[in-house]
């Protein structure tokens, strides 16, 4: 048996709660990892894994083993990253995940740069505004923004997006201009995004008298997905509030105007976010860097 496999399969089931899951993230077949976790098992003379049709969980003693094995699998990789040339030259897969929009608006333009600086990291790219599960969804890290609740991942803070407010002009020629935020509530149509969480419109705010104002108005049309709510807003569905990097260019053509001007929005934070039980290696600890040196300059918009 080889040990050090047998426990990076037991850990990658533990990890994802999945042999399926846990064998596509080793591009292993699930049968040859069924048999080195049930090695594993046998060389142990335990059972670390109680299986149901519906869940795999660990058993008390398949719980400490993990915890073990996981160190010792982290004090690995340090090894081999500190006597290998993937530590000038870092190598491998890397898989990000992050919000319609901002891939296309900010990480993909910006991604030349990166593949130009580290030719041998590979990467998957999962682009989707509903929050992924970084553990059983096999993901490195993530590419969020706005309030994080998840006390067990570990979030750093990469920048702020400005927020504007803005319709097409035929849209305000017809319905008028607002001239404070208040106003909105004079028959004008808004154009929410609703949350892919709790599938609730996100209030428009405003920074109104040195504080922050939410203005909730029943909405015209809601969207969950930033690209789609983005096209409403320019198919002159409503007033649509959105990152300035996402309407920039539109607003320099015209195609959409900027109102409410006086009472911008707060700016939008932005994270990396990855768990907190998971070594880093080299090739996400250099994209958590590079992210962190281009991302205020390229959310300006």
């Amino acid at each position: 048996m080889d040990q050090l496999m047998a426990m990076r399969a037991f850990t990658r089931v533990v990890e994802t709660g999945s042999f399926t899951r846990a064998a596509d993230s080793l591009n292993m077949p699930i049968a040859t990892l069924s048999k080195r976790v049930l090695a594993l098992e046998a060389h142990l003379g335990v059972q670390l894994l109680q299986r149901t049709t519906r869940r795999v969980t660990t058993t008390p003693e398949g719980e400490d083993y993990y915890q073990k094995a996981r160190r010792v699998l982290i004090d690995i990789e340090d090894i081999d990253t500190a006597f290998s040339a993937a530590t000038r030259h870092p190598q491998g897969h890397l898989r990000i995940d992050v919000g319609g929009s901002t891939a296309r608006d900010v990480l993909i333009p910006a991604l030349p740069d990166f593949m130009r600086r580290y030719p041998d990291i590979r990467i998957d790219l999962g682009v989707s505004d509903r929050p992924v599960d970084l553990i059983s969804g096999n993901v490195d890290c993530v590419i969020r923004g706005g309030a994080l609740e998840d006390s067990s991942l570990i979030a750093r803070h990469i920048g702020n997006a400005e927020m504007v407010t803005c319709a097409t002009p035929a849209y305000l020629k017809q319905h008028g201009i607002p001239d404070y935020p208040e106003a909105l509530r004079n028959g004008h149509k808004l154009v929410s995004y609703l949350s892919p969480v709790s599938g609730r419109a996100v209030p428009f705010r405003f920074n109104w008298d040195q504080e922050t104002r939410e203005i909730s108005l029943q909405h015209h049309i809601g969207v969950n997905e930033s690209n789609a709510h983005l096209a409403a807003a320019v198919a002159g569905m409503g007033i649509i509030q959105t990152f300035r990097y996402s309407v920039g260019a539109l607003l320099e053509a015209g195609t959409l105007v900027e109102i409410l001007q006086k009472w911008r929005p707060p700016q939008y934070p932005f994270y990396v976010v990855y768990p907190q039980n998971r070594h880093v290696t080299h090739r996400l600890r250099v994209f958590i860097a590079w992210l962190a040196e281009i991302f205020p300059q390229a959310v300006k918009g």
